[in-house]
């Protein structure tokens, strides 16, 4: 169990991006899936949809097709987790871990209590410490573009040993101001995963900006 949360905290201290995937039925979530992989992408999160207008089993079944399909290539979580139902089907589903848009100690602890790696989401110090003390492995800064780098940088002054990611209005020209002011990494969403460009079958668009991402990370990390 624990060999899970390991892998994910390696994966994102290696790669430093997580897709963000929603409202994609299953057949749509693997396309995508190619045209991210050959752009440098290695985690994808597949987000439950709170409206219902796709159903938790429909997103269940897309995480599980997908963690068969990319076994050992692509590291496939659950997003918007708010519920320990979604919880239970996102393990059920075979998800490596879970996203979290607020902070929820019980849904923290008991994810972990199964093996699964956390990125809980947080705004203020107050949150950042609740979840990282509850056992997140990485916390994630939401909204990030609302509060800026500099937020991060100010937090990360008394809070540095709390892993942290932007997520929240990241695109391929700030993400590397984000890890410059101590983001672990980002979660990217609109600006990565286009659901025109996917639908319409435009995958090239989607794998020419994953390039342009991974590159701007990779030149942030080395400078």
């Amino acid at each position: 169990m624990e060999e899970r949360s390991c892998k994910f905290v390696k994966w994102v201290r290696e790669y430093r991006i997580v897709a963000i995937v929603r409202g994609l039925e299953s057949a749509l979530c693997d396309r995508l899936a190619g045209a991210l992989f050959d752009g440098g992408i290695r985690m994808m999160e597949v987000t439950f949809d709170q409206t219902g207008k796709l159903s938790q089993e429909e997103t269940a079944d897309a995480i599980r097709g997908l963690g068969g399909a990319w076994q050992g290539k692509m590291l496939i979580g659950a997003g918007t987790v708010l519920t320990l139902q979604q919880l239970e089907l996102a393990k059920r589903a075979g998800a490596s871990y879970i996203v979290t848009p607020n902070t929820n100690p019980a849904l923290i602890r008991k994810a972990k209590e199964q093996g699964m790696g956390v990125l809980a989401g947080a705004m203020t110090p107050s949150e950042i410490c609740e979840a990282y003390e509850a056992g997140a492995d990485f916390v994630k800064i939401f909204p990030a573009s609302v509060l800026g780098p500099a937020y991060i940088k100010a937090v990360q002054a008394p809070l540095g040993h709390i892993p942290m990611l932007a997520v929240g209005g990241i695109n391929e020209k700030n993400i590397a101001d984000y890890l410059k002011a101590g983001a672990a990494g980002a979660g990217v969403g609109g600006g990565l995963v286009s659901r025109k460009n996917v639908e319409n079958g435009n995958l090239e668009a989607v794998r020419e900006l994953a390039r342009e991402y991974v590159k701007n990370i990779r030149d942030s990390v080395r400078n």
